[in-house]
């Protein structure tokens, strides 16, 4: 791998680590108590600070007003930005808008990326993307009840969505509906668009996790679409490419939250580290002076450089090969950092105690909405096993030619 990071990214990184820490982390705490809503003004007030930096938009294009940042160094950003939930909605590259707007700009018409993708990419407007449905596995997008039917020249789509993040305040939705049932599995759906004003499209509720429903660009919402009628024209892609565009959305889009992922790790560790130094226990002892406390921090310092080298070494391969190419590694990643992440913030929590609990600190924040890392975007054990397919196919390969025997050595 052949990675280097130029003096201008590594200038860039050290400006928006110093915005972060005086800018975002302080926001945090009314948005932990109060929710988006108390915040929004403010938030609107720092994103405006960002364009002026010139820091808007980093991984989208630039002939739409982002810095067009290649996948590597969007990596190094998202580290950054992720150490606060906060961090990548101001600065206009947060999921799901970062995704639609790949999908916009490799697969959209013309007219399609005048009316939504330039607004999407200035930060006028919010998408979301409407796959996963109740009943059915999410990590199995070839199972899909949703049907968007042809009916002249129009699409009407029927079928029950959820966990469609951000759809509260989005201005449309991609979906994925089924428009040929009849065609072979992985040619069956379509992406459409769907503006979020058009009849039959019902945001049910926002769908509250671990008992906060958030609201805004931090929610994920149940979506009911009967009868809802789009023109034909609203296609993205070709008629059945709705699983290829999905995939190559994916790859990448894994690379963001790994790297994101790695940025909660580092703030979780960074709390850890600052909490046992200061936290006394006893009469001249701080938690810092425990070694059980000195291991979990020398294993999370540990697990979050070795996740971030496979990270990066997997962002290079996806830039330089394409994701076809860095399957397995992508793979790997997705499982790999979102087990670190989850033993890191709960050590974090652990070495809080009480306080981590509470939402005077952003670890409770972490703990209950990052755990679902392990499930979306395909669950771990997914992965796991796809990971072995491919890694054991040459060597079944090899058996059943009656070739690659055991090196077994008897006395």
């Amino acid at each position: 791998m052949d990675f280097t990071v130029s003096e201008q990214t590594r200038a860039m990184i050290q400006l928006m680590q110093r915005f972060m820490e005086r800018e975002v982390f302080p926001l945090e705490r009314a948005f932990l108590a109060q929710g988006f809503p108390a915040i929004e003004s403010e938030a609107e007030g720092l994103r405006r600070k960002v364009r002026q930096m010139g820091l808007w938009a980093p991984a989208q294009p630039k002939e739409y007003g982002g810095m067009g940042l290649p996948l590597t160094d969007f990596a190094l950003v998202s580290e950054v930005l992720g150490q606060s939930p906060l961090g990548h909605y101001l600065f206009g590259c947060q999921a799901p808008d970062a995704g639609n707007i790949e999908i916009l700009h490799d697969h959209g018409t013309p007219g399609q990326k005048e009316r939504w993708l330039g607004p999407l990419v200035r930060g006028e407007i919010r998408s979301c993307f409407s796959m996963t449905e109740v009943e059915l596995p999410g990590s199995n997008p070839v199972m899909m009840d949703a049907t968007a039917l042809k009916d002249g020249d129009d699409y009407v789509i029927n079928g029950q969505k959820w966990y469609t993040t951000a759809a509260d305040g989005a201005a449309f939705a991609i979906v994925m509906a089924v428009t040929d049932p009849e065609a072979a599995p992985y040619r069956r759906a379509s992406m459409i668009i769907v503006p979020t004003d058009t009849p039959g499209f019902d945001l049910v509720r926002n769908i509250a996790v671990m008992g906060h429903s958030g609201s805004g660009p931090f929610s994920h919402a149940e979506i009911l679409y009967h009868s809802c009628r789009v023109p034909r024209s609203n296609l993205l892609g070709p008629e059945g490419d709705g699983f290829r565009i999905a995939q190559e959305r994916l790859g990448p889009g894994r690379i963001h939250h790994a790297m994101r992922w790695l940025g909660v790790c580092r703030r979780a560790l960074d709390l850890m580290c600052k909490r046992a130094v200061t936290r006394p226990i006893a009469p001249g002892s701080v938690l810092a002076d425990k070694e059980i406390v000195q291991a979990w921090i020398a294993e999370s310092a540990a697990e979050v450089e070795a996740a971030r080298a496979l990270t990066l070494q997997t962002a290079w391969k996806v830039e330089s090969l394409g994701w076809k190419e860095a399957r397995e590694e992508i793979s790997m990643v997705k499982f790999v950092v979102a087990n670190v992440m989850q033993h890191v913030v709960d050590r974090a929590l652990q070495v809080f105690g009480g306080l981590g609990m509470t939402d005077d600190t952003i670890i409770a924040f972490f703990y209950r909405h990052e755990r679902a890392a392990r499930i979306y975007d395909g669950a771990d054990e997914v992965h796991k096993l796809s990971l072995a397919h491919r890694i054991l196919k040459p060597y079944r390969e090899a058996h059943r030619a009656g070739e690659g025997g055991l090196d077994v050595f008897r006395g």
